[in-house]
């Protein structure tokens, strides 16, 4: 006997109400609404395969909408994933279990992006649709040929990252993407028109985006509405009318259904009306079998794609960009041999550039960006020509004003694979990207933020622009390498520190001004150190001074002029504080030894400065906001001149 589309939709909303009944805590309402939707995807559209989670050429499918997490774990343990297991969704929210509150990439295999903070899943999904064009371009139709698909909600669609990254998706034409929209015309609040009266679909269609309505509960209008978007080459929304809570009686309909248990009573009524006799976590032999059997279709064209990618002369490239793996020979050691043979006076800013030119070169996986500022952030390089809907071939994005969507964007990029993103804006930006940035760190992805104009030495432009707090904030980010370097050979070491890390993002803090070169002689990567020994005392050491960026070069000649008054002075350059922090016990202590005054410069927030300076030393910075005049002036006004600190120092010794 055949097993009915709605028998298969009523074991997501069984095991999403048994769930969240257990745990007394979650969101019922999506996955029981979008229950029908979700069994026409998984049956009829999505290519996948629970035997190899990460085969390349699978569809990505994308829950933006996470709090409706139960509808993932269900759909995953239904088409034969090995986690979740059935004890696993039993253990929904409860500590240790992979079927956390919100989905989590890294807990388990079959969710692709960790999504919670709404409309950041969407956003990430235009990233996994570029990166799939992208890739598409270089390898052909044999070994990149998919779709991204996404479930999201009304929140997704009222936040204003929605309206960056489907601004991006129309205008380069991601014809692969395309989104599922709950209409359930529910919020936590209440109705939908208590917030929001726009015309959803009027918005999308202005951006280019092809729109498409069905019944979400008739799976016939379902496949129609998918069919015609799988057909159109723009990307395409569907908006499904549901009804959130969809089985239960007399809650169905209403937001008490949104984010809160059904409670006993209504979780037997819901069983009543669906015709759901089985007992709780169990599902019936022959809908598990039917389920079984959905995830099965996928096995004989994912054994195809392998023998055409073991067959292709590309095969071994493309599968070393989904690896993640650099080349073996990659280094920018002999690069770095050029700067100590020639030194140059140049901001960090172009010093990234330069680097990048090297780096382009050497690793063709490498796809960059701006959000309209590239002749700011020096991002572009000669190897990388725009990537455009007429040629997705490009390794160049331009971003326009979108810098939270850039960020968004760049992890759907790294999760899909096969491509290492980067992008800049101010750092005075990072505000706008800092969720963005957050994700990437939770995801462990490799993605490389160029935030320039790193400090009030970016002059005129006033305190709008001149990051203080922005530095020490992003170093608060688990699992965010934040870089500031001094020179043109520590932002070389930099970028390649950021690009060797696989397991997670990077933020290089880049200047505006020029700096000098203070490393001329060949050396080991010492930014790996996070911190070292730059200038080594000749008098009697009685101070250390740790600096940043450009505020080393500052250091440099404090320390000078102490030495001249018969006070020795070690200088270390602190590029990393999370690479320093990683080091022994013993190496810490030669470069901060206890029995020293120890002084910090950063033209920054002086807060946090106090676990390397102690509560006694000395710490130079800007508790402020900035001023509008030339950097010069500005470094004088703030005190952050040898010739004002160095007085400062002696007095204290």
């Amino acid at each position: 006997m055949t097993v009915s589309e709605k028998s298969l939709a009523n074991a997501i909303r069984a095991l999403s109400m048994d769930a969240v009944q257990a745990a007394n805590s979650g969101h019922p309402g999506m996955p029981m609404g979008m229950a029908d939707v979700a069994t026409v995807l998984f049956g009829d559209y999505l290519k996948f395969d629970p035997t190899q989670p990460k085969w390349a050429d699978r569809d990505r499918f994308v829950l933006s909408a996470g709090h409706g997490s139960m509808l993932i774990y269900s759909l995953l343990h239904l088409t034969g994933y090995a986690k979740p297991t059935i004890e696993d969704i039993a253990n929904f929210r409860q500590l240790h279990s992979p079927c956390a509150g919100h989905p989590e990439n890294f807990e388990l295999a079959g969710v692709e992006a960790t999504t919670g903070p709404l409309g950041s899943g969407l956003a990430t999904a235009v990233g996994m649709a570029i990166a799939e064009r992208h890739l598409n371009a270089q390898f052909g139709d044999d070994l990149v040929d998919h779709k991204t698909w996404v479930i999201a909600g009304d929140g997704c669609l009222m936040e204003g990252i929605n309206h960056e990254a489907i601004g991006l998706a129309g205008h380069l034409g991601l014809g692969r993407l395309n989104v599922l929209w709950d209409d359930n015309k529910i919020t936590i609040d209440g109705a939908v028109d208590l917030s929001s009266s726009e015309d959803v679909l009027a918005r999308y269609a202005a951006t280019g985006w092809h729109v498409v309505s069905c019944d979400g509960h008739d799976v016939a209008d379902v496949r129609r509405a998918l069919a015609e978007a799988v057909a159109d080459p723009r990307p395409s929304i569907i908006a499904c009318a549901t009804k959130i809570g969809y089985g239960a009686p007399n809650k169905a309909g209403t937001s008490g259904v949104h984010g809160s248990a059904l409670g006993e009573a209504e979780v037997a009524a819901a069983r009543e009306f669906l015709g759901w006799t089985a007992e709780p976590f169990v599902i019936p032999a022959d809908i598990a079998d039917a389920w079984k059997a959905i995830g099965a279709k996928g096995r004989d064209v994912r054994a195809a794609w392998e023998g055409r990618l073991a067959s292709s002369d590309k095969g071994a490239e493309f599968s070393r960009r989904m690896a993640g793996e650099l080349p073996a020979d990659f280094s920018l050691s002999a690069y770095i041999d050029t700067l100590i043979a020639n030194p140059q006076k140049v901001a960090t800013r172009k010093a990234s550039e330069l680097a990048l030119g090297a780096i382009n070169d050497l690793l063709p996986e490498t796809l960059g960006g701006s959000a309209d500022l590239t002749g700011s952030n020096n991002t572009k390089t000669k190897s990388t020509g725009p990537l455009t809907k007429d040629d997705y071939s490009g390794r160049y994005v331009y971003y326009g004003i979108r810098e939270f969507g850039m960020a968004c964007a760049m992890n759907g990029m790294a999760l899909h694979g096969g491509v290492i993103p980067y992008g800049g804006t101010f750092l005075v930006f990072s505000d706008y990207m800092r969720a963005g940035i957050r994700l990437a760190a939770l995801q462990q992805q490799r993605v490389i933020h160029v935030l320039t104009h790193d400090s009030i030495g970016l002059g005129e432009d006033g305190p709008t622009h001149q990051p203080i707090e922005h530095v020490m904030s992003m170093r608060m980010i688990p699992n965010l390498d934040v870089y500031r370097p001094a020179d043109i050979v520590e932002t070389a070491e930099c970028w390649e520190l950021a690009l060797k890390d696989a397991t997670g993002p990077s933020v290089l803090a880049l200047t505006r001004q020029n700096l000098p070169q203070l490393r001329t002689e060949k050396s080991e990567n010492l930014s790996a150190k996070g911190a070292y020994r730059l200038v080594a005392a000749t008098a009697a050491r009685k101070a250390v001074i740790l600096a940043t960026g450009s505020e080393v070069e500052i250091a440099v000649a404090t320390a000078k002029a102490l030495e001249e008054q018969g006070i020795g002075v070690d200088v270390v350059s602190m590029p990393s504080f999370a690479h320093f922090d990683a080091q022994d016990a013993a190496y810490k202590a030669d470069i901060l030894p206890a029995d020293v005054l120890r002084v910090s410069i950063e033209a920054g927030t002086t807060f946090g400065w106090e676990r390397y300076t102690g509560l006694n030393g000395l710490r130079f910075g800007i508790d402020s906001f900035g001023a509008s005049a030339p950097a010069e002036d500005l470094y004088d006004h703030f005190g952050l001149t040898a010739a004002k600190i160095a007085p400062q120092i002696a007095a204290a010794l």
